[in-house]
């Protein structure tokens, strides 16, 4: 499939590029991690790239967020879940300082899109919390998060958002002195952490740019700011050290319950080493462009442990091996007006697999997954107001455990979406529709003679579509209202899942009779940006039937339901459920400045996030984050910038039957940014202290929370240049 369409890009830039072109596009360089200018009190001029016409992020009818330049730089962690955390509205799975990833308005795993310059991660990171998403942060140039009915665009699995980290693999302009060159260099105390990365791009020719970058990080064990065990946890684990030994079995080792509740300071087994190397190229001409890359992703990670609190349990120190390679390809065609004003195609292929490993370095489990998806758009021209843009999106993914402790069978997912976005702008008005018809082929390829797994396909059509409108009420105010009706297919893993896991300690039980998973939903929104102020707001509720969970069952009715697989269900065991359930929340930021003093701007700024989520007759949804305030001071300056920031999480005391209340915490955090060289040089040293008084903090909606708390005091150096 992607020779077709690597061939279909190749025709229509043949097609539209004329021989006499001018000359290839020419624009200022841009670098994966270059400081940008200060971040202005508004910040309504800021162009969304995520979506199929570009708009300002006032303009966008439902919740974003973009994070790029020095806010990047600032926040730059080796997992996207953590670099995009303080975010409105945005969480992170937090299994280890390895395998974060985002959360959005409570959503996670298929729930969220994780993309690549508009194309997904083709990893297995939706499967579980412990496997790391196959993006590196380091070679970002921006990150933009697209909450609300517009992310259903990429999937109907992006019902609660999506996140798309824009890289630079394929050059999109030319270099104005025919070339650049882009790096920087990271350390963090708390995880001892040694990171770096550049990325290049040289014209060798009329229009032709080729591209390399790489990248390397390495970190010793996470320094935490107290115990490992949480408090309930660690109560559990002496009491069970204070009872008389339990016989042991010949081979197997004795549980120290009491050196477990004594681990502090340092979060055994979450080590980590990482490379990422890339090239890519692109021919650039006034009418088009066409690029190819490839890149190669390699880490080998630990998992925090789920430590045994109680006889009978059992732990593990799993540690994943993950190699991922990937071919994408990006081309463009401007069609000269009309009806159209440009022709896209995105697609990418990729190669992944991970093992994970016991502690003597035996394979235990081996995950393998090769994927394909690809987008072609047609982007309307602007006709009085009325613009939009139509397009087919095509996945196919093939997914195979292997190892005694396989938990899926072999399974093939197929794909095909139709969508639309259509907008209409009269004066202070704008409406905008979507819809999206999607086929879904889930089908398990058991292996004849296995009878673990249950055998058979499922296909599924969804349905989706959005309304909404907005008017600005006076200059750069603007409110909004949109409306969505969603559908979503289970995944295999909520079909077929039925087996162990090591790397979650747990038993996943899945449901091959699920039904789509459907929602109707309401958002309003409020942007309003100003001179020397922004604000920025939204709330939202969504109606779910149908709704797909994870419970937690009793491990004799979980035998029963396991019985065809011949296992015996010794782990903790986790049943998918279908039920109606009811989300509902508020998230705002805003800033201000507050001066001008000896050439610097002074800026405050405060978000808030809050969720609240309910499985009907039943009670909450499991690990949702409690509500968040996040305030910052800011002194902006051409050469230097200071900032000051406190971030309180609340208790979270919603919780299932099989989870423990979290408590709140606050981290305060600081910051400096020097352009040592002068304003105009783009070479930027950023120094931070975050979590400065060391708290001891955990997010509920982490797995692990309980075990693995968050990094504690760490300080860091940034030196990021461009040249």
């Amino acid at each position: 499939m992607m020779r077709p369409l690597l061939l279909a890009g190749t025709a229509l830039l043949a097609i539209h590029t004329p021989a006499s072109a001018e000359g290839p596009t020419v624009d200022a360089p841009v670098a994966p991690t270059a400081a940008a200018e200060p971040v202005q009190a508004d910040r309504g001029g800021e162009i969304v790239v995520t979506a199929p016409f570009q708009q300002s992020e006032a303009d966008v009818l439902s919740g974003t967020s973009i994070m790029s330049g020095e806010e990047l730089q600032r926040a730059l962690r080796p997992t996207i879940g953590e670099t995009l955390a303080r975010l409105p509205g945005v969480s992170a799975t937090s299994f280890g300082p390895n395998a974060s990833r985002p959360v959005l308005r409570g959503f996670q795993g298929e729930r969220i899109r994780v993309l690549t310059d508009g194309i997904g991660s083709i990893d297995v990171s939706n499967t579980s919390v412990d496997h790391a998403v196959a993006i590196n942060p380091l070679i970002a140039e921006r990150v933009e998060v697209l909450r609300g009915p517009s992310a259903l665009l990429f999937g109907s699995s992006a019902v609660g958002g999506v996140v798309n980290v824009i890289d630079t693999r394929i050059p999109r302009s030319v270099p104005e002195a025919g070339y650049r060159v882009a790096g920087n260099l990271t350390y963090g105390s708390a995880a001892n952490e040694r990171s770096g990365g550049a990325a290049g791009d040289v014209a060798v020719g009329e229009g032709f740019v080729v591209h390399a970058d790489g990248s390397y990080l390495k970190t010793n064990d996470l320094k935490i700011g107290g115990y490992a065990l949480s408090q309930q946890q660690r109560a559990a684990s002496l009491a069970t050290a204070a009872l008389p030994p339990q016989a042991v079995e010949p081979g197997e080792d004795a549980i120290d319950f009491a050196g477990n509740a004594a681990i502090r300071g340092r979060l055994p087994n979450t080590a980590s080493e990482t490379w990422n190397v890339g090239v890519g190229a692109a021919l650039i001409r006034d009418g088009g462009n066409i690029g190819i890359s490839y890149s190669r992703y390699d880490s080998l990670y630990g998992v925090p442990i789920r430590y045994a609190t109680e006889q009978g349990q059992e732990q593990e120190a799993p540690r994943i091996d993950l190699k991922q390679d990937r071919v994408d390809l990006r081309a463009e065609v401007d069609t000269g007006g009309g009806f159209l004003d440009r022709i896209r195609l995105r697609a990418a292929m990729a190669n992944y697999t991970h093992s994970e490993l016991d502690p003597s370095g035996a394979v235990g489990t081996t995950f393998k997954n090769q994927g394909l998806e690809g987008r072609l758009e047609f982007v309307q021209a602007n006709h009085g107001g009325w613009l939009g843009a139509s397009g087919v999106q095509v996945f196919n993914r093939r997914f195979d455990v292997e190892g005694d402790e396989a938990f899926l069978p072999r399974n093939e997912t197929s794909q095909v979406g139709l969508f639309t976005l259509q907008q209409y702008s009269m004066g202070a008005f704008r409406a905008e529709a979507g819809a999206r018809y999607e086929t879904t082929s889930v089908d398990a390829r058991t292996v004849v003679g296995d009878d673990r797994f249950a055998r058979g396909g499922r296909d599924f059509r969804a349905v989706s579509g959005s309304l909404g409108a907005s008017y600005e009420i006076a200059p750069n105010i603007r409110i909004g209202l949109n409306g969505s009706r969603t559908e979503r297919a289970p995944s295999a893993e909520e079909l077929f899942a039925n087996g162990p896991h090591a790397g979650t300690q747990s038993y996943e039980l899945g449901n091959p009779n699920f039904r789509l998973e459907k929602s109707w939903g309401l958002e309003a929104t409020l942007h309003a940006h100003r001179e020397n102020w922004s604000f920025d707001a939204a709330a939202y509720y969504n109606w779910f039937s149908n709704y797909i969970f994870d419970n937690q069952v009793d491990p004799v009715a979980c035998e029963t339901a396991a019985a065809p697989s011949g296992r015996t269900v010794d782990l903790p065991c986790f049943q998918y459920a279908q039920a109606d359930a009811r989300y509902y929340g508020l998230e705002a930021q805003g800033n201000v400045r507050l001066a001008k003093l000896a050439g610097y701007k002074i800026n405050a700024d405060l978000l808030g996030d809050w969720v609240h989520a309910r499985i009907v007759d039943q009670g909450p949804v499991p690990r949702i984050p409690p509500m968040r305030l996040l305030g910052g001071l800011e002194a902006q300056g051409d050469r230097l910038t200071a900032r000051a920031e406190v971030e309180h999480s609340f208790e979270q005391d919603r919780v299932t039957q099989f989870e423990t209340p979290t408590g709140g915490f606050t981290l305060v955090n600081a910051s400096l940014a020097l352009k040592p060289f002068g304003a105009s040089n783009q070479t930027t040293l950023t120094l931070s202290a975050n979590n400065i008084f060391d708290v001891n903090a955990r997010r509920h909606v982490s797995f692990l929370k309980d075990f693995a708390p968050l990094s504690g005091r760490d300080l860091r150096a940034t030196l990021s240049f461009h040249l």
